[in-house]
């Protein structure tokens, strides 16, 4: 059998030998076939050219990196992390400097000679603060300058002294006392390992592992696996159950962060440490419950992960793409059984589908992305399945970009 490059070959030859003698038509005929084996190239939802697509088009609506998220003004946030994270990644892929380049081009602007941050406040205790910092070790890396390992160790700074419930777990953030939330977990904990590992702090791995089971243990349904976005150790909050603690719902980005911080995550650990095999059990546990209300028609997710029929709910971008980032990461590195990859793949696949669509000079969008969604705070939140629903629905948010391209990536280096 001939591979699909090799088959469209001989078809073209075939066809240049029966027009031989006609040389303007032949012309015309080749450049037709070159355009659309361009087109059928690009259009492949297996080839990293998806993710190359969408970096392209993420930087062309975002000439200055800062700009991404809609802003106005510059600011540190972790979305900016998630998504130039995520064309770093393009970087590695492709080799092409410009990726590396537009990542450096804010990280260079927002960190001074002395390792200070442009807008940070390690005094508020946002853990989401944290993020933005996950490509400064590529960066130090690749450059050498002092400043990125000195803004590295700033915000390991904060997390030395960010509160903490009584067992340990991160508070979310000051504003939001004694909450642990899914969300967490992704903005903070692979930072902290790649951390324990670049700079050899060996006991952080063990608090790192602590965060994982917590947050665990304390979200996690016990009939359908899924897991809470949230919980209050005080059960002081309106969401929280006064039994438990739990918010009331199973949102699905929040299960997508904390899927993508377990598989990012052990990149980092130890293959000995003592809690590894425990985060590896977390994560297909997690998987399992997640494939399980999947959208068998489309491939994707909803909203609300288990109320599918519910009058409101829609099928969610974001959530969807990190769950296949996540799905088919953990198959590739050996985390999950590879009999997940039929679900990865209708998942992938589904995305294409129902969130992708291209505009006439070539620009990729992703639609249908929750803009924002949380707990407590005011106006309030109270986690209810008509809260989650009525936030604003948008295209090309950072939530859905970043992990789309990671996806993309991940879905080509299973089809390689």
């Amino acid at each position: 059998m001939l591979g699909s490059d090799q088959a469209k070959d001989v078809q073209v030859k075939k066809l240049f030998c029966m027009l031989h003698g006609n040389e303007s038509f032949k012309k015309g005929i080749m450049l037709l076939l070159l355009a659309l084996v361009i087109q059928l190239s690009w259009c492949h939802p297996g080839s990293q050219r998806w993710a190359v697509r969408m970096a392209d088009s993420e930087i062309k609506r975002n000439p200055e990196p800062w700009m991404i998220d809609f802003r106005e003004t510059p600011k540190w946030e972790y979305t900016q992390g998630l998504v130039l994270k995520a064309i770093l990644h393009v970087w590695q892929a492709t080799g092409d400097e410009k990726y590396f380049q537009y990542v450096h081009g804010y990280y260079d602007q927002f960190i001074d000679s002395s390792g200070n941050i442009l807008t940070y406040r390690s005094d508020e205790y946002n853990i989401d603060r944290i993020n933005p910092g996950k490509p400064l070790f590529l960066l130090y890396q690749k450059t050498g300058d002092e400043k990125f390992k000195k803004a590295i160790f700033l915000l390991r700074e904060q997390m030395r002294t960010h509160p903490r419930t009584r067992d340990g777990g991160f508070w979310h953030k000051k504003i939001y006392p004694h909450q642990m939330w899914l969300d967490g977990i992704y903005m903070a904990s692979p930072f902290l390992a790649e951390f324990a590992q670049k700079f050899d702090e060996p006991a952080l791995f063990d608090d790192v592992a602590n965060q994982i089971i917590l947050m665990e243990q304390h979200a996690r349904d016990e009939r359908t696996g899924l897991l809470y976005h949230g919980w209050d150790e005080s059960r002081q909050q309106r969401w929280a159950d006064q039994e438990s603690g739990r918010s009331p719902n199973f949102w699905g980005r929040a299960m997508g962060w904390y899927a993508m911080a377990l598989v990012d995550v052990l990149d980092f650990f130890p293959k000995n440490h003592p809690q590894r095999d425990k985060i590896i059990a977390i994560f297909q546990r997690l998987a399992t419950a997640i494939v399980a209300y999947q959208d068998a028609k489309t491939g994707v997710w909803y909203q609300v992960v288990d109320q599918a029929g519910r009058s409101g709910n829609y099928l969610e971008s974001s959530a969807s793409c990190m769950f296949v980032y996540a799905l088919l990461k953990g198959i590739r590195q050996g985390y999950l059984d590879p009999a997940f990859k039929s679900a990865a793949r209708q998942g992938y696949e589904g995305i294409i589908k129902q969130f992708i669509t291209v505009d006439r000079d070539g620009t990729v969008d992703i639609h249908h992305a929750c803009s924002v969604a949380g707990l407590g705070g005011n106006p309030y939140r109270d986690g209810s399945f008509e809260y989650y629903i009525r936030e604003p629905i948008r295209s090309n948010d950072p939530k859905a970009v970043g992990p789309f391209i990671l996806a993309s990536l991940e879905y080509d280096a299973a089809n390689r």
